[in-house]
């Protein structure tokens, strides 16, 4: 990926992700559509932007970091077709529009999500811009491999799914949600930090507390957003962890008291960033985004 692409973070990260998802006028045009469907089908991309945004944090080229941020994309988007499907979430509501089961079937969503998962990885295995770096090359993958597999996200939404129905006290709901959703939250902040060719240990342990505190603030807020907003600002369906009596912070602390906590977890996710100085706003202003978003 070495065409040049706009500088704004949102309209580079589409750019790139255009050019690495094949046409749908490729064989097999289904499959094809459907990945299409999933990823540019709308979104906050709030996950390759923070790679990106870790990455002017530490002075990187950007032009670096639009394979780890594709490929972050893409495992967003095939998580999110399997999170909906029938044997899962059972949800027919994404971004606005039908889920990708929905508006192909439930067999092509579930190989768009797994040829989505293929490419993330294929794109940080082959990017030209990762030739010269091999051993960063090497940092990505397993970074990526670590936070998608059984002890990351694909474990969490085990963990989540077997929790339904059941009581289960806040260490173990914390645990769900560090694997469901922090770990590739993590991973986007943590990618960014594999590129640098010498980072200090004392920054790099000061992006993980970040990244760790801001992954949780993530799901405490989407727990939040489930019980006061709207399907129509949501994009996807209101109500539906209760319905599926889903362990929540809200469900478990109370309402209030879940909004409380991911203010707590913001605060302490923007004291880890305090050792950048000024040059940590980036990050600062995703953080914000994160826990004040309506959607």
């Amino acid at each position: 990926m070495t065409r040049s692409a706009p500088s704004d973070p949102t309209a580079r990260i589409d750019d790139a992700l255009e050019r690495v998802l094949p046409s749908a006028e490729t064989a097999p045009e289904r499959l094809h559509a459907a990945m299409r469907y999933s990823v540019l089908g709308g979104g906050k991309r709030i996950r390759p932007r923070l790679v990106h945004a870790t990455g002017e944090v530490l002075g990187l080229d950007p032009a670096g970091l639009d394979a780890p941020a594709v490929a972050v994309e893409c495992i967003h988007a095939y998580s999110l077709i399997h999170d909906d499907l029938p044997a899962m979430d059972d949800d027919a509501l994404r971004r606005g529009r039908a889920t990708t089961h929905i508006a192909y079937d439930a067999a092509t969503a579930i190989l768009a999500g797994d040829a989505l998962q293929a490419l993330a990885f294929e794109v940080l295995a082959t990017d030209p811009g990762l030739d010269a770096h091999p051993a960063a090359r090497a940092a990505l993958l397993a970074t990526l491999a670590r936070a998608v597999g059984s002890r990351g996200m694909v474990g969490g939404q085990a963990l989540d799914m077997a929790s339904e129905g059941r009581a289960i006290d806040r260490d173990a709901l914390e645990h769900v949600h560090a694997l469901k959703t922090g770990a590739l939250l993590r991973a986007c902040v943590l990618m960014a930090a594999d590129s640098h060719p010498a980072l200090e240990s004392a920054h790099r342990a000061a992006l993980d507390r970040f990244a760790t505190r801001i992954g949780l603030a993530f799901q405490v807020r989407d727990d939040v957003l489930d019980v006061d907003s709207s399907t129509a600002v949501l994009g996807k369906t209101q109500g539906a962890d209760a319905a599926h009596d889903k362990a929540t912070y809200p469900a478990l602390l109370g309402l209030e008291a879940a909004r409380a906590y991911a203010d707590r977890l913001h605060a302490e996710a923007i004291e880890a960033l305090a050792v950048f100085g000024e040059a940590g706003a980036p990050l600062r202003a995703i953080a914000a985004e994160i826990v004040r978003r309506d959607h």
